[in-house]
């Protein structure tokens, strides 16, 4: 029963050991030259980069899916070369080609590329544990129809005050045509401020509510927030007053 026992503690322990490697090393060699993939309509196609700064070669593949992130669905992209080597210290550029389909012509459309780096397999580590990590960015899908900008569209959104089950919530409508992906919001109201925790991205032509740890009457209370621009980088931190309290 004893030797039952140890034997039962140090697989238990043997588990938290690797447990806490793997957490420890499970990051992405392969890097990719930007957060977000724009695809204008009016362009042949999209470019990506795909780099490998580590001292050893992988093998890469790149596909593109949408947010159910499966292999069913049917997506109007392509990507070239799709499986390819990537030695260490090298690049690779990867072109994004459009297929014929019927996406909407009045708002973005939400794709998302992905980039799985596969460990080559050496004699050394025959038996070493060989984790493959993938490098998930998203792609929108801009039609030549659409007029404005991004930093067009953010001046656009309408920020509400709303209760909903006893609980202040703040409720963001986007009319415009992009997706708005943010940094972070703020209420603040008489010296209070509350934060959104891991703000999600809007849509277009959506609305969203974000739940407040703080209660806010809305009395004089102004929401401020830092967007995603096209290039990955992030707005100035942008002031509204909360007009209106429902």
């Amino acid at each position: 029963m004893r030797r039952q026992l140890l034997a039962s503690h140090f697989a238990m322990l043997m588990i938290l050991v690797l447990t806490t490697i793997l957490s420890s090393n499970a990051h992405a060699d392969i890097i990719l030259n930007g957060t977000r993939i724009i695809y204008d309509d009016n362009k042949r196609d999209a470019l990506v980069v795909v780099s490998n700064p580590s001292d050893r070669p992988y093998a890469v593949q790149v596909w593109i899916n949408t947010d159910l992130d499966d292999n069913s669905t049917i997506v109007p992209f392509v990507t070239t070369p799709q499986l390819f080597r990537l030695d260490a210290g090298k690049e690779q550029s990867v072109r994004i080609l459009r297929l014929p389909a019927n996406l909407p012509s009045d708002r973005e459309s939400l794709f998302f590329l992905n980039a799985q780096e596969i460990p080559s397999a050496t004699p050394s580590a025959e038996n070493s544990l060989k984790i493959a990590i993938r490098t998930r960015v998203k792609l929108f899908f801009r039609p030549k129809q659409l007029r404005g900008s991004l930093y067009e569209a953010l001046a656009m959104l309408k920020w509400s005050l709303v209760q909903k089950a006893g609980q202040s919530v703040l409720h963001l409508t986007n009319p415009s045509a992009f997706h708005i992906s943010f940094v972070g919001i703020y209420v603040e109201e008489n010296g209070k401020k509350s934060e959104i925790a891991d703000p999600k991205m809007v849509a277009p032509m959506s609305e969203i509510d974000y739940s407040l740890a703080t209660p806010i009457t809305g009395n004089g209370a102004q929401v401020s927030f830092s967007a995603i621009n096209d290039s990955g980088g992030y707005t100035e931190l942008k002031p509204v007053a909360l007009t209106s309290t429902r």
